[in-house]
């Protein structure tokens, strides 16, 4: 009996009904076959295969946060963009050297060596729309319909490009899956956070950051990965982090308005009262340095936090209360935030919500006598509540 090496070799000895063609020119990599190529969805759902002792399990988080990621394109057509996938042949297929193409036999699969997570979303996010779709049918919701198949068809024809190597072993495969995943390192700190580009808090930030003016005096360091560099008093992530508690009362962590969707007018709208804010500390603090607690990244949190309740007294973000409130910082003891070694032990969070409580009862047991009546008056009308925004 004539030996046999792969399972193209077997098949081809039938008659093969059809054959999956996938055009591409061969190249060496690091010693390896490989051919690279950019291939449509729906062709790669039809293609490749998972062998469990090379891939990891599905981790559902990483999955959840992938197909989120997805449907931006999908509901908004925001460009999205992945790295490419990594296949392995294992033998399977032919190339056809006159014609540039790589053919499969139907039964033929090629197994992923990385990019499963993104294969799989994409897998689930088409199962997802099958069945809404049929559901759709059911119910004779015609528009829904032509919705979900737009989507679909978006899905099928999206490009991804892939590298295929043709002729490593199982043992490979595991090392080439190991030195993809463990080897490179993500990105992280203010890096992370400036090349998010799409949330609005982010967008609110950098345009802070490039053209407000207070800006320029308390200076953002945009580029560091880890903290800030010692010419810097805010981190770009600090910003960010103050912004979200400014209109919103929350931690960024909890934020909820960090959203994919909104408008310019939003964006000019929290512009305006960021520069503002931003303006009046400059006003009544010291000038901005490191190392001045009242210009710390805890202190700086829970003032945002702070005052954000009190310019919301009335429902809505109203700029004269807020003005209001800012006059009670010359006089804070700033020092008095902190009992002995508490500013370094407690836990980030703790030293946060110790600040904005300080801040709390200081602003309600001396208020009425610390900020007088002829400063509110020079306040612009606290009572105009149509100047709210």
């Amino acid at each position: 009996m004539d030996h046999v090496s792969s399972l193209s070799e077997l098949l081809a000895e039938q008659k093969a009904s059809s054959f999956i063609e996938i055009p591409g020119v061969l190249s060496r990599t690091f010693g390896q076959t490989t051919l690279t190529t950019t291939l449509p969805m729906s062709k790669l759902f039809s293609i490749y295969e998972v062998d469990l002792e090379v891939q990891r399990s599905l981790v559902p988080q990483n999955l959840s946060k992938l197909m989120d990621y997805i449907m931006l394109y999908l509901d908004n057509n925001q460009g999205i963009y992945f790295p490419g996938i990594i296949l392995s042949a294992r033998g399977a297929g032919e190339y056809d050297h006159e014609q540039n193409v790589y053919r499969l036999q139907a039964i033929e699969k090629l197994y992923i060596v990385d990019g499963q997570h993104r294969l799989a979303a994409f897998r689930r996010l088409m199962e997802t729309m099958q069945s809404l779709m049929a559901r759709a049918k059911d119910r004779r919701e015609y528009d829904r319909m032509d919705e979900i198949t737009e989507k679909m068809r978006k899905i099928y024809s999206f490009p991804m490009s892939v590298m295929i190597y043709l002729d490593i072993d199982a043992r490979q495969e595991r090392q080439l899956f190991s030195d993809i995943n463990k080897l490179p390192r993500k990105i992280g700190g203010n890096l992370a956070v400036l090349r998010e580009q799409r949330r609005f808090y982010h967008v609110l930030a950098t345009k802070m950051a490039e053209t407000d003016e207070a800006m320029r005096k308390i200076t953002v360091d945009m580029f560091s990965e880890r903290g800030k560099g010692p010419e810097y008093v805010f981190s770009y992530h600090l910003l960010i982090e103050i912004l979200a508690g400014l209109f919103e009362g929350r931690l960024k962590s909890a934020a909820r308005n960090n959203s994919y969707h909104f408008t310019d007018k939003q964006i000019q709208e929290h512009l305006a009262l960021a520069s503002f804010y931003f303006g009046k500390l400059l006003q009544h603090l010291p000038e901005p340095e490191q190392g001045l607690l009242c210009w710390s990244e805890n202190v700086q949190i829970a003032m945002a936090l702070f005052f954000h309740e009190e310019a919301t007294k009335s429902a809505t973000f109203n700029k004269y209360e807020l003005e209001h409130a800012l006059k009670i910082l010359p006089h804070v003891n700033w020092d008095a935030i902190y009992e002995g070694d508490e500013k370094d032990r407690l836990p980030r969070r703790s030293r946060i919500m110790k600040a904005y409580q300080y801040l709390k009862d200081f602003y309600h047991n001396n208020h009425l006598t610390l900020i007088s009546a002829v400063s509110d008056d020079q306040g612009a009308g606290l009572t105009h509540k149509e100047d709210a925004v």
